[in-house]
């Protein structure tokens, strides 16, 4: 009779999901409360988009890929390259450096972003519940914004403005989940 006992091998490497849901939820909360009414696109949210939101998930990216974490690697490095896409589209225009993009060219933007989201969704279904709300809101919240955009109907985009709180809330407890789930060494908030 064997009395070993195995021993967990750690890669010595920090798991990176918090961060980059975190920087996701959190940004995306801050531009939807825009999209919803309640604030003004202000250099808060850009500023949120270029260094939370985009450099961090791009950072959380490039660690998933040391972990060898395929889904994780093309997730957060995307999203991350999302929202520095998005900051350069309103910038861009802003200083006169393009054209600010026409209704039909944000409803391609955010429609490709929504199919993109919809393939990444169906690998969720291997992967927690939580995650499969996340990116479940986050298809819907981008065919909203791209229906906003492709009717000009302004109710669409307050409504996708709710729901895109709520996708960033999930995503912001999906992070929380792993980090508190991981101090604790237990289930503190189920995932």
């Amino acid at each position: 009779m064997s009395t070993e006992t195995p021993v967990l091998h750690k890669d010595g490497i920090a798991n990176p999901a918090p961060l980059g849901l975190c920087a996701f939820g959190m940004t995306t909360i801050l531009l939807n409360l825009h999209n919803a009414g309640i604030f003004e696109l202000n250099s808060m949210i850009l500023a949120m988009g270029l260094f939370y939101g985009g450099l961090a998930q791009v950072i959380a990216g490039i660690i998933e890929a040391k972990k060898n974490n395929t889904f994780g690697l093309t997730a957060f490095t995307s999203y991350g390259f999302f929202w520095l896409s998005l900051v350069g589209i309103f910038a861009l225009a802003k200083f006169g450096w393009a054209a600010a993009p026409s209704e039909g060219a944000m409803t391609a933007y955010l429609s490709i972003w929504g199919i993109f989201t919809l393939f990444l969704f169906f690998g969720t279904l291997k992967l927690s519940k939580a995650l499969q709300l996340v990116f479940g809101t986050l298809v819907i919240l981008f065919f909203l914004l791209a229906a906003e955009h492709a009717t000009g109907n302004k109710g669409i985009g307050t409504f996708a403005g709710y729901e895109g709180i709520v996708c960033g809330a999930l995503a912001l407890y999906a992070g929380m989940g792993n980090v508190l789930n991981e101090v604790y060494g237990k289930t503190v908030l189920p995932l």
